[in-house]
């Protein structure tokens, strides 16, 4: 045996400290967005004009402000009958008569440890309100689904609906606008501000809806063809800055528009009674059940609508048939962090076991986990983004990740883990006839056991970039397949795009 000198091993082990510090190095960037030393972002277009999207302007004041810890204005203990519903609601509705602050806030419910049986539903509908608990543990602030009935738990809510002003809508006037863009020409600007909330409409027309081939589904019993007017997109956003005609948008367009399929229009809009500043943290969510498939019992531990600028964190569920958190196509700048969603109990088929569930727009969830889910992070149909899943994982999954069903638009998934499937895919007759589930997804730096990514006929791409994992064929296996750039391969830069994204537009390089 050759035996190495100690001074010999001394001196060679820079080289093996060096080597390996080389092996771990970031290896490669994608070809379509690229990071400079100093933490900035280009963005290479393709053939059109499309650029993957920023997704950093989601989630709680876009990312722009912490999650508050807000004042205790009220404490409570489990109720000693046993039943603890109406002591919470009484407590809730009491902080709903406050005064809000200058921030809007009228203060946090502080919810002490021990276990509070709740037999139907709690519902949060005034803002600046917080439900605070002391552990996301069955040891900490346990709040217990019991009885029978499908159900959400807790409910975080306002009134009213989103209602356009009327006379304000005018039309884009540029032939395309690509994904990726903060700003377009209109007919007319003069009616509009800096400041102002806007929808940007893309309309979904007979023409565009054949050539996706989406009247041409595969039928089977129950399936639906898509009709025009069911696929028209509104995204909101606010004007930053008004040029000429020119209108400049906080958040870009995450769906192209061109005048052959209707192009866009821009109008204001208003929603009073939607509620803000609302927020669920450090409680532990249980269901009762009465085995491994009942399915009367708790259905969701929370649910957002109609609310924008709330969050839950440090929240966890067991035993739901449904979700964890699911955030309604009402509510807007939700952040749904380091929270888990585990041991769900209901059938294992359609529309149950959604853990994470994301039906509005400009949302962000990151830092979770799921066990024993269909659809752990998953977003619906027509869901406008954009929407961020973040850092989260997935174990003993039981059908797939990604957006389920008609053309939810511009979701990244980043750095998520799954010991199941990631799907971006033309579902055609599946459920009720989805078809085309997602369009401008962008799956980055994820590790699966595979996935099938595949883009659209028209209007749109999807990516999948530094996948860990095997391709899938899909669903419809002749389907264009999508980007794919860097399977299996080791030392994506930046390793988030969320992140590399909200630090350049912070300028925190």
């Amino acid at each position: 045996m050759k035996i190495i000198s100690r001074t010999a091993a001394f001196l060679l082990l820079p080289v093996l400290v060096f080597s390996a510090f080389r092996l771990e190095e970031p290896g490669w960037q994608s070809r379509y967005v690229k990071i400079s030393k100093d933490g900035a972002l280009t963005y290479v277009p393709d053939e059109k004009g499309n650029i993957i999207p920023d997704f950093s302007r989601v989630g709680y004041h876009q990312g722009d402000q912490p999650i508050p810890d807000v004042p205790v204005v009220k404490t409570i203990s489990p109720a000693a009958s046993g039943d603890s519903r109406q002591m919470i609601q009484d407590a809730i509705n009491e902080v709903a008569r406050r005064t809000p602050d200058a921030k809007g806030f009228r203060g946090a419910i502080l919810l002490k440890k021990g276990t509070y049986l709740i037999p139907g539903t709690i519902t949060v509908n005034a803002g600046g309100i917080v439900l605070r608990g002391e552990g996301d543990t069955p040891q900490g602030t346990r709040l217990v689904a019991a009885g029978k009935g499908q159900r959400t738990l807790l409910t975080i809510t306002g009134s009213g609906t989103l209602t356009e002003v009327r006379g304000s809508r005018v039309k884009i006037t540029d032939p395309f606008v690509p994904v990726g863009a903060f700003s377009f020409n209109v007919t007319s600007a003069a009616g509009f501000k800096a400041g102002d909330p806007v929808v940007l409409f893309r309309p979904g027309t007979e023409n565009w809806i054949h050539d996706l081939k989406m009247d041409q589904i595969d039928a089977r019993e129950g399936t639906k063809q898509w009709q025009p007017g069911e696929y028209d997109l509104k995204y909101e956003r606010v004007i930053t800055k008004i040029t000429g005609n020119k209108i400049f948008l906080d958040n870009p367009v995450v769906m192209e528009m061109e005048t052959k399929y209707g192009g866009g229009e821009l109008c204001k809009y208003t929603f009073a009674g939607r509620s803000a500043e609302c927020g669920v943290e450090n409680l532990y969510f249980e269901s009762a059940y009465a085995g491994d498939i009942d399915e009367d019992h708790g259905w969701t531990a929370v649910q957002f609508s109609k609310t924008e600028n709330g969050w839950a964190r440090n929240i966890t569920s067991r035993y739901f048939g449904n979700s964890c958190v699911s955030i309604g196509g009402t509510a807007k700048y939700i952040t749904v962090t380091d929270s888990k969603c585990l041991d769900a109990k209901s059938v294992i088929t359609g529309s149950r076991r959604y853990s994470f569930n994301v039906d509005g727009q400009l949302n962000l969830v990151m830092n979770c986990q799921a066990t024993e889910g269909r659809h752990d992070y998953v977003t619906g149909a027509r869901v406008t983004g954009p929407n961020v899943f973040y850092n989260c994982t997935a174990k003993n999954t039981h059908a797939d990740i990604g957006p389920h069903h008609r053309w939810a638009t511009g979701t990244l998934f980043d750095n998520i883990v799954t010991d199941g499937e990631i799907n971006v895919q033309d579902r055609g007759k599946m459920g009720s006839g989805h078809g085309w589930s997602g369009a401008n997804q962008v799956m980055w730096n994820c590790t699966v056991a595979s996935a099938a990514v595949q883009d659209p006929w028209v209007s749109a791409r999807n990516y999948s970039i530094g996948t860990q994992g095997k391709i899938a064929p899909g669903a419809i296996p002749d389907r264009n397949k999508a980007t794919w750039e860097g399977q299996n391969k080791k030392g994506l830069t930046p390793k988030s795009l969320y992140m590399a994204q909200l630090m350049a537009r912070k300028g925190k390089r």
